[in-house]
């Protein structure tokens, strides 16, 4: 069973961030996942949210300011003194991080709160430039922009997210052009995972931090967790 580390290693730095990024690019584990929105000069940034108000010392959507000035907040110090310099990382930023590493990259395009115009031709011209179309999986709720993306770029392997319980997820997937399933953890262990599962598609489960419960997924045959300690986890399943 794989490991994602989920917002880089963002249980032991704070999530979306360079520094985040960098701890899991040292790991070897599969892949990283982290989230993508739109700034209001059409810049593309790294961050969970809609506003910035929970993991930096400012305040406000994304959609409203430009990059230039949510580069003047601070993202770390929420989670430790010992980061206070960390800023909104860019997607370039990210990318270029993990160019040379073996690392799966899970790209979750932020849009199903507000609509960002051109975000996933934006993300995929992105891809092209670091030549790294053959290294991710393009993962979204808002799943009209999953299809978008299939049907722009064929080979880009895409994911729709859900939290719900879903009868027969793997057929949805199908109509929607999405290869794989990544699903809400306690989901997967009703009879909806059994048949996804089943069914041949890849089913990655989130968040998943307990060792107890990485054990039970992996019995049932999950493909890949993504996890806020991606260095403990993978210590834990390779013993």
């Amino acid at each position: 069973m794989k490991i994602y580390a989920h917002r880089g290693s963002s249980g032991t730095h704070p999530e979306n961030t360079i520094a985040a990024f960098k701890a899991a690019a040292k790991l070897p584990i599969h892949g990283v996942e982290f989230d993508v929105h739109m700034t209001k000069d059409h810049e593309l940034v790294v961050i969970h949210d809609e506003t910035i108000n929970r993991t930096s010392n400012g305040t406000g959507f994304i959609k409203d300011m430009t990059l230039a000035e949510l580069k003047k907040f601070d993202f770390g110090s929420w989670y430790s003194h010992e980061f206070k310099k960390e800023t909104i990382p860019t997607l370039r930023e990210v990318l270029y991080v993990f160019k040379d590493t073996h690392h799966h990259l899970n790209i979750e395009l932020k849009s199903d709160v507000f609509p960002y115009e051109g975000m996933e031709q934006a993300v995929l011209q992105m891809l092209k430039d670091y030549r790294l179309e053959a290294r991710v999986v393009i993962s979204s709720f808002n799943h009209e922009m999953v299809r978008n993306v299939k049907q722009l770029a064929p080979p880009i392997e895409t994911a729709v997210l859900f939290m719900e319980v879903m009868i027969e997820p793997h057929k949805y997937a199908e109509v929607v052009g999405a290869d794989a399933l990544h699903a809400f953890f306690p989901t997967v262990l009703r009879k909806m995972g059994a048949e996804a599962i089943g069914s041949g598609k890849k089913v990655r489960v989130f968040t998943v931090n307990e060792e107890k419960y990485a054990d039970l997924l992996k019995q049932i045959g999950i493909d890949a967790i993504f996890t806020d300690y991606p260095e403990k986890m993978w210590k834990y399943l390779q013993s």
